[in-house]
């Protein structure tokens, strides 16, 4: 079932034992993680690449299987969605704040969270000095998720580390992994 592979993919790497962000907070009704990273590449360079995931998100967080259906608006009101076989669509995050460069701002729930109650904000902001730009990522979620949110906390924390370790050698290799 295509629907169960990325929550499978999300336990595999967490039994796996995979290097996590931070989980900044955890409760039954939200989480917070953040994780900071520095690429070797000016912002520019950076968000151009933050904004096309199909190049540097890994295919087993997606539901189509293949990253290749990502794409992601950079404009308010926009959205990181993925296509489907046969015509359908996912809408992962819809953007609320782009400042190209600087910020991206999205908001919903990715994964297993579009099967609950809850969403949030992700905020990537980006940090330039000597040529190098800092990469911030954050994710507060809230809401209602069947046993806690603070259950899923460092599984959702873990895969956004992977993510952003795929888009800093992405911008810095021209490959994700």
């Amino acid at each position: 079932m295509k629907l169960a592979a990325p929550a499978l993919a999300v336990l595999t790497l967490l039994a796996a034992g995979a290097a996590r962000a931070e989980v900044l907070d955890a409760q039954s009704n939200g989480f917070a993680t953040k994780r900071s990273v520095v690429v070797a590449k000016p912002a520019a360079e950076v968000w151009a690449a933050l904004v096309q995931p199909a190049k540097w998100w890994s295919s087993e967080h997606t539901w189509s299987g293949s990253a290749a259906n990502l794409s992601l608006g950079a404009a308010s009101g926009a959205c990181f969605c993925e296509k489907m076989p046969n015509g359908g669509s996912v809408l992962h995050m819809t953007t609320v704040n782009a400042q190209p460069g600087k910020q991206l701002t999205l908001f919903g729930g990715l994964g297993p969270l579009q099967l609950s109650g809850a969403s949030g904000h992700m905020i990537w902001a980006l940090t330039e000095k000597d040529g190098k730009t800092t990469v911030t990522w954050s994710y507060d979620a809230g809401g209602y998720m069947r046993g806690g949110l603070d259950k899923i906390a460092p599984i959702v924390d873990q895969v956004l580390g992977q993510q952003q370790d795929r888009l800093k050698a992405y911008v810095e290799t021209g490959k994700a992994g």
